[in-house]
Formats: C-alpha cells, sequence, structure tokens
C-alpha cells in the first residue's frame, strides 16, 4: 500500500505540563519541542497547548512523492485542497480542523522480540522455571504508536477524508458509527466515530504481550486509582488484549498487544459490527464515560477555560 504507518499525533490540551508528566509516567520519553519517544519508533507524540483537548494533527508515513501527488488528486474529488512541500502533503478535515500530514519517510522496522512461553494442555513449553511475567521488574515502555480514535459530528465526511482522500484502507465498521482504518499492515491506525463534538477519544500503544498490559496499567494505578477506565479485556476488532487509562486533560490512553495484522488486503473481510462485538469480546462492560467522557457537554458548550 502506499501508506505505510502512522509516524506521529499532536495532541492539544489546555494543561500541557500536567498531561506530560502523565504520559511520561506512561512509559514514553520526554524530548525536545514538547515530543515523546517511543522504544521503537522515536518522536510520535507531541503535547502543545490549546484551549480545549483535541487531536491537531497525525502524520502518515508514504513510500515516495508520487504517492503524495496521488493523495492529493484524491482529496480534490472530495473538495478538500492537499498543499504539497517538498517530501510532505499537508489537508485538513473540514469536521474536526485535524491537521494530515503525509510525509515520504522510511518503513518502520522493528526488531522481533522473542515469543513469550506459554503452558497450556499437553503443552509445556515454560519448564522449570516461574512464567516470565510474574518475574519482569523493568518498567513498560511502550514500542509505538498504535492508533488514535477521533470523535466527529459528520462521520461519512471524516470517513471519507481519511479513507477516500489519504488513501487509508477499511479493516471494519461499527454500524452507523465507527470506522476502523489502517495505513499500514495493523488492524487500525485510525478509528472514526460519530460523536457530538470534535475529540480526541484515546491514543494506543504497543506493549510485548497481555502480561506488560497488566503491568503497565497496575505501575500507573498504583497511587492514582483514578486513572482506571476500562480493562483487562480483549477487542473482537482487531482482537487485541486492552487496558484503557486516562490523562489529567480527559483523554483516554491504552496499552495494547497482540492486535490483528492484515498483510494482505485481499484475504481481509471488513465486517459491520453491532453491540458488543464493536466494543469488546470478553472484559468487564465498558463504563459510560468510555462510551461518553464525561465532558463532552463542555466540550460541546465550550464551558472549559484555560487555566489561570
Amino acid at each position: 500500500m502506499a501508506l505505510h504507518g502512522l509516524t506521529s499525533i499532536t495532541m492539544g490540551v489546555p494543561n500541557v505540563a500536567e498531561t506530560a508528566a502523565y504520559y511520561t509516567d506512561f512509559g514514553l520519553t520526554p524530548d525536545s519541542g514538547g515530543w515523546f519517544t517511543s522504544r521503537d519508533a522515536g518522536r510520535q507524540l507531541r503535547i502543545v497547548h490549546t484551549a480545549t483537548r483535541r487531536l491537531v494533527e497525525v502524520r502518515v508515513g508514504v513510500d515516495t512523492p508520487d504517492d503524495l501527488a496521488a493523495a492529493a488528486s484524491h482529496l480534490k474529488r472530495l473538495g478538500v485542497q492537499g498543499v504539497i512541500d517538498a517530501l510532505t502533503l499537508t489537508a485538513y478535515d473540514k469536521t474536526t480542523a485535524v491537521r494530515a500530514v503525509l510525509e515520504v519517510a522510511p518503513r518502520l522496522v522493528q526488531n522481533p522480540v522473542a515469543a513469550t512461553e506459554y503452558n497450556g494442555p499437553g503443552r509445556a513449553q515454560r519448564t522449570g522455571a516461574r512464567a516470565p511475567g510474574v518475574l519482569r521488574t523493568g518498567r513498560v515502555r511502550p514500542r509505538k504508536l498504535g492508533h488514535a480514535v477521533l470523535g466527529t459530528t459528520d462521520f461519512e465526511a471524516t470517513t471519507a477524508f481519511f479513507r477516500d482522500g489519504l488513501g487509508f484502507k477499511a479493516s471494519d465498521y461499527i454500524k452507523d458509527h465507527g470506522a476502523f482504518l489502517r495505513c499500514s499492515t495493523d488492524h487500525h491506525n485510525i478509528l472514526v466515530l460519530a460523536a457530538p463534538v470534535a475529540f480526541l477519544h484515546h491514543t494506543s500503544w504497543q506493549v510485548e504481550d497481555v502480561d506488560e498490559v497488566g503491568r503497565g496499567a497496575a505501575a500507573m494505578l498504583e497511587g492514582n486509582p483514578e486513572r482506571h477506565i476500562w480493562g483487562l479485556g480483549r477487542h473482537h476488532a482487531g482482537s487485541n488484549f486492552f487496558w484503557y487509562l486516562k490523562d489529567p486533560a480527559g483523554n483516554f490512553s491504552e496499552y495494547y498487544s497482540d492486535l490483528d495484522c492484515i498483510v494482505d488486503d485481499q484475504l481481509w473481510t471488513p465486517e459491520v459490527l453491532e453491540g458488543a462485538k464493536g466494543l469488546f469480546s470478553w472484559g468487564p462492560p465498558p463504563p459510560p464515560s468510555f462510551l461518553a467522557p464525561e465532558d463532552l457537554a463542555a466540550l460541546m458548550t465550550g464551558s472549559h477555560s484555560e487555566p489561570r
């Protein structure tokens, strides 16, 4: 595919310092200019000041300048102007005001991590030692940014912007409500959600296995139980294990592992999911605040004020 990865996002929040401290606790490494790096993919999150919390920018890798020209042509058919400058294409989703930047960039190559050994019926892969997951003591550090979830007041238009304009591919849909879109072999890199206001719902970060999902969440919750939102569980769309936490600005952040990988587009058939399937396969039911974050009414009325 012409697109090959979600390289970074920029998150806007009213309380930059407090939110930055949270993502440092989450396992990302602070860098200059408000950037944070993941373990394998470098600068992937930038936090900037905005009046309300929102997704400001997504950056997506492409292979060649020809890919930029093709995307600009597709955007033009939607009535969206794309600006090509050197090795980037910049365009804005009219509904959410999110800035999308396609950039010619090398593909991410992650060094393989040895598979975790698990014992099962008639299968003793690990003998004479405790499970690695209970012996780990190091800090959990996300390997890479997996996806961002964007609420929009015009679901069809924002979905078309990413899918038909920029060139994302559809992996699955939540009936009348959500579109799981990919710009890599990951099941999804952007999830577009119908919402009463444009906002950033969550970002999702890859860790090695389900033990790291649990260890990361446990460390985040120690002394800060209010950070917990939802988990541990496993999604149907994407199949990944998950645990969601909340940052001080109100955005959710997710540790995930074992996400579906789509290498051959011809071998994947998107589903239209309804009911619980659109949310999870197993785990505790999602709390109301996950489906409708508590500050949405304030975002709609503009009652969030900047810190004084």
